[in-house]
């Protein structure tokens, strides 16, 4: 029946409302019995259960192709309630009934869309919180079995997955919070340089705990910069390129975090040394749980797509640029840093 619906002519189509169809179709009908009527006048009884019958099949050819995309629909709900977003109904018409066949469609789009992130935000988390899971239960395992000593380098492995096990439910719970659109900002004064300096510390202390011997730099111009942001999420914004990037920087290589305020947005790149990321691969990076061809060193691939969400808060974009003459990645972000920066919400939602 699906496809019958799909092959029969709708003539009423180009029609952009429903009031001129409806009398398009009385006119027709009518129109249509009264003219059998008039050549058949001779005959009254045939002429009359012709026109009837006349009338009717043009009454009917007409309002199947207005009436057939709300039994498309009708037909298509109980699927979709299923969890079954495949159907579509054809969108031919252009008055109400096609705008709301069109509405129908998106709608069932987006929810297929909705169903399948969900389906991949369960297998990710799934998968983020197996791996260390499993590696803090083989280090206690060992300890109960007398397989390992709890000495300080088995307690570190074990406090090693802990923390990343608490990194992963903050960032879920930011990325909740994100969504749920509870993230306002706290906007103040600060200065930049104090901001990375506060930043840069964390970074060197958490390379020499995870055994990296990554160097970092930091330059601002001017160095006594100063921005109307929220803090701890620009911090938050901050830490996270900067782990990425101590992350994926070989041995030996720096990471430098450079800021250029004058009197505009604030710039701030963060560039490694590491293996880059390919072109077709920049945008997607910055997806919940994609780490790309980089994937290494543990992370949980929340990072970047918080970073993103938190610039796109504060009304500024992120990217990764093309960095020309050298290896490794260049991210920048730009954010509006003045008293006058887009409130919250004017960029929410732009990546998600």
């Amino acid at each position: 029946m699906h496809r019958l619906n799909g092959l029969l002519p709708r003539p009423l189509d180009p029609v952009r409302s429903i009031k001129v169809k409806l009398g398009i179709l009385l006119v027709a009908s009518g129109g249509s019995g009264l003219a059998v009527l008039w050549y058949a006048r001779w005959m009254p009884l045939l002429a009359s259960v012709l026109a009837l019958l006349v009338a009717t099949g043009i009454s009917q050819l007409l309002a199947h192709g207005m009436t057939s995309p709300l039994r498309e629909m009708t037909a298509a709900a109980p699927g979709m309630a299923r969890g079954d977003y495949s159907r579509r109904v054809r969108a031919s018409s252009r008055d109400e009934v096609g705008q709301l066949a069109r509405a129908f469609n998106q709608m069932a789009a987006d929810l297929a869309a909705a169903d399948q992130q969900r389906r991949e935000l369960i297998a990710n988390v799934s998968h983020e919180l197996r791996t260390p899971i499993s590696a803090l239960q083989a280090v206690l395992e060992n300890i109960v079995d007398g397989v390992a000593t709890p000495d300080p380098a088995t307690l570190r492995t074990a406090l090693a997955q802990t923390e990343r096990l608490g990194r992963l439910v903050a960032e879920l719970l930011d990325l909740s919070r994100i969504d749920a659109g509870v993230l306002p900002l706290n906007r103040e004064e600060f200065l930049v340089a104090e901001l990375l300096d506060d930043v840069v510390a964390e970074a060197r202390v958490a390379a020499a705990a995870a055994e990296r011997t990554v160097a970092f730099t930091i330059r601002v111009g001017p160095r006594g910069a100063v921005v109307t942001a929220d803090r701890e999420r620009l911090h938050q914004v901050v830490a996270n390129l900067v782990d990425n990037a101590a992350r994926h920087s070989p041995p030996g290589g720096t990471v430098e975090v450079v800021a250029v305020c004058h009197g505009g947005p604030l710039r701030l790149d963060v560039v490694d040394q590491g293996p880059g990321i390919p072109v077709e691969e920049r945008q997607r990076v910055f997806e919940r749980f994609t780490r790309g061809e980089r994937a290494t060193g543990g992370g949980t691939g929340l990072g970047l797509a918080i970073a993103c969400w938190v610039v796109e808060l504060h009304g500024g974009r992120i990217a990764v640029l093309d960095d020309t003459g050298r290896a490794g990645c260049r991210i920048r972000a730009t954010l509006p840093v003045g008293p006058g920066a887009a409130p919250y919400g004017s960029a929410h939602g732009a990546n998600g």
